[in-house]
This record gives structure tokens, C-alpha cells and sequence, in this order.
């Protein structure tokens, strides 16, 4: 029987009860198989935590994560992670502290950036795992012993978002316990971390996406003087400038990979700007292509522009040559488009590309930006 407890008008999972079984399952993994609970039969400890790609706390956890595996597996325990959120519950302002986001795809890149070798599990599309476990949050672990009865459940460590080595590790001190054939004195702690985004979340974030495409869209003119004040950035924030045309192919084709970066650190201070290289007699066209494409600014930016005396985030170079934008905001430009810029406060390149963006690559751009 499950039991649930009520949040935001919705039923969440408990978290599973000491002494229960493990919840059968049947789940794909980064590495191409599909694993049950049968695969982990030989083991005599059975790690799981669940985890994700996005909150900063399972980012800061991940190399602990693999090195908990390292100097337990030949110890018999099994070590495996899972992925139980669904990506389409992520709001875009919740994906500001990683490359990554929680889909299936994205799992894969993210283990091997922290050098994974353990098994790395998708439970986000039916979330039958994570709702039987009552997993809380991310990342949130569960040991079961021999005969895979709850043994632990709770957080990994103290270490929250810090990725070096922690003092305290309720893991480690409850797998040694069971292994040594003890009790685990601290067998329940609270699991701390981003939520686990539940499927009634996707609604929520319909909403959000449908509030989202309509706000209101603007465009400013650009001269050779606003250029320099963009440049010079006597703001906090990063300022991702980007030039483009509606008649420039990958300019079109990467243009929402930079929207989207605008809303993911929209509150972590990174502005979005967008500098639209069509003549001046096409501005009906810009307009319409940023519309389409819902290039407003967030509300923190948006508050933030205003505060600076500016119109938009949007602009239209109107100053002639473009050899003078060029001049004010990056001399090495070559002409080319799209080109982009990540400028720091007080006017510094922190990062410059020519054609189109890898968006991955930018947003670990904007993360070093941001240390």
C-alpha cells in the first residue's frame, strides 16, 4: 500500500519505511542495458541514490558518488544511481547550475563528465522506482542489505554542494556497518537537495512556458554609444551579447539554444542580448523574428535593464559601418555571423565564439563565468 503526503494540492510519496523490501524495477541505463533488481543479485549491499543532471547539491555529490564506488565494489556492494525526475516538470530558472538538463539523452554526457563507471539508471518517464522508494529529493540514497530490506535512507553526506572530500558521511558509515554485520546507528536522516520534479509538476510547467510566450517582445535601436555602454558592462552581471540576422542560417538555427540560456541563469545574473545586423528598413522582420521565437527578457532581467536606463534586451544596430559595433564591442570580430561574446562586469571577454553555438558548451561558459 502506498502512502502519500499532500504538497501543492498533489500526492508525493512517502519515503519508504526501514525494514521494507526493494521495490522491484526494470529500468534502461547510460550504458545501453536495462537493468532489474536481479542484475545487483550477487551483491551484498544494494546502493541506491537517486540523483539527476541539474541540482546543484547532486552536481556537488557527483565525484563523491564515484568514489564511494570505487572503494566499495570489491566489497560487495553495489552501487547504482537513478535519474527519477521528468524533465518536461523543469522549470528553466531550475537549470542554472549545470550543462545538463534531467532528460534521458543528457545522462549520458553528464556521467561522463564526472567519470561514472557505475550504473546510471532513467527512471523519469514513469517514475515507478522513485515513487516506491518515496524518493525526496536529489540526490537521496537507500541501502538494502542481503535480503534487500531497507537498511538506510537519507542524504549521502554533509557536504551539500561542495564536490572535494566531507567529514561526515552517513553512506560510508552505514555501509560499513552492514557489512561488518552491524546495525546502522543513523539509519534515517533527512535527504536534502533540489525536489524531485514529479510528473503533476509537467502542468505547472506548461503554464509557466504558456505565460512565458506572452510577454511582450521589444527591439531598441543600437548606435555606437549604447554599444560601448554594453561593452563596458558597470553591471554585476555576465552579459551574453550575440550577433545575428534573419537571413543568416545558423544564426536562426541557434538562436533558441541562447534564449534558453537566457531563462536558465536568468537568476543567477546573465543577461541576454541579442543585436540584430538586418538593414534598418527590415525592423519589421526583426520584430517578427523575435516574437516568434519569445525573445523577451525575465522578469529579473527585465527589472534589471530598466534600473540601467535601457529599453530592451533586444537591439537593432542602426549606427552605419558595423565596423564601429565592432569597435565597441569586440575589435576581434571578424564580420562574420553569428558571433557571440560573454562579457563580465566591468567590460572583460570572459569568452567569444564565431558561428554557430554548442549549447552545452555555452552554458559551461556562462558556469565558469559565474565562479
Amino acid at each position: 500500500m502506498a502512502f502519500f503526503t499532500s504538497v501543492m494540492s498533489q500526492e508525493i510519496p512517502k519515503v519508504l519505511v526501514l525494514g521494507a523490501a526493494a521495490p522491484a524495477f526494470s529500468l534502461p541505463g547510460t550504458d545501453g542495458k536495462t537493468y532489474s533488481l536481479t542484475s545487483f543479485s550477487e551483491a551484498k549491499v544494494l546502493c541506491l541514490v537517486f540523483t539527476c543532471n541539474h541540482c546543484p547539491d547532486s552536481v556537488g555529490a557527483a565525484p563523491r558518488m564515484e568514489q564511494i564506488y570505487q572503494d566499495y565494489r570489491n566489497k560487495g556492494v553495489a552501487f547504482v544511481a537513478v535519474n527519477g525526475n521528468n524533465p518536461d516538470s523543469l522549470l528553466p530558472a531550475e537549470l542554472g547550475y549545470s550543462p545538463f538538463g534531467d532528460s534521458f539523452d543528457e545522462m549520458a554526457p553528464f556521467a561522463k563528465d564526472y567519470g561514472w563507471t557505475f550504473p546510471y539508471l532513467y527512471d523519469g518517464e514513469k517514475q515507478e522506482l522513485t515513487t516506491a522508494c518515496g524518493a525526496q529529493s536529489t540526490p537521496h540514497a537507500f541501502i538494502f542489505d542481503a535480503q534487500r530490506k531497507l537498511r538506510y535512507t537519507g542524504r549521502m553526506d554533509d557536504g551539500g554542494r561542495n564536490s572535494g572530500a566531507v567529514e561526515k558521511s552517513y553512506l560510508r558509515d552505514a555501509l560499513d556497518a552492514l557489512l561488518a554485520g552491524g546495525e546502522v546507528k543513523e539509519s534515517i536522516t533527512r535527504s536534502f537537495g533540489c525536489s524531485t520534479k514529479w510528473l503533476f509538476k509537467k502542468k505547472h510547467a506548461a503554464e509557466s512556458q504558456a505565460a512565458w510566450e506572452k510577454k511582450p517582445v521589444t527591439v531598441a535601436d543600437l548606435d555606437e554609444e549604447i554599444a560601448k555602454q554594453l561593452r563596458a558592462n558597470g553591471t554585476e552581471k555576465l552579459r551574453l551579447i550575440n550577433f545575428w540576422s534573419t537571413t543568416c542560417g545558423p544564426c536562426v538555427k541557434e538562436f533558441p539554444d541562447l534564449i534558453d540560456a537566457g531563462r536558465r541563469f536568468q537568476t543567477r545574473a546573465v543577461e541576454f542580448v541579442s543585436v540584430s545586423l538586418d538593414p534598418v528598413a527590415q525592423r519589421p522582420a526583426v520584430v517578427k523574428f523575435l516574437e516568434s521565437r519569445h525573445a523577451a527578457a525575465p522578469d529579473e532581467i527585465a527589472a534589471s535593464v530598466k534600473a540601467e536606463g535601457r529599453a530592451s534586451n533586444n537591439y537593432h544596430w542602426n549606427g552605419g559601418n558595423p565596423d564601429k559595433l565592432a569597435q565597441a564591442i569586440d575589435p576581434e570580430w571578424s564580420g562574420a555571423l553569428p558571433h557571440t561574446v560573454l562579457v563580465g562586469p566591468r567590460g572583460k571577454i570572459l569568452w567569444r565564439h564565431s558561428g554557430e553555438v554548442d549549447a552545452v558548451e555555452l552554458r559551461r561558459e556562462i558556469l565558469k563565468g559565474l565562479q
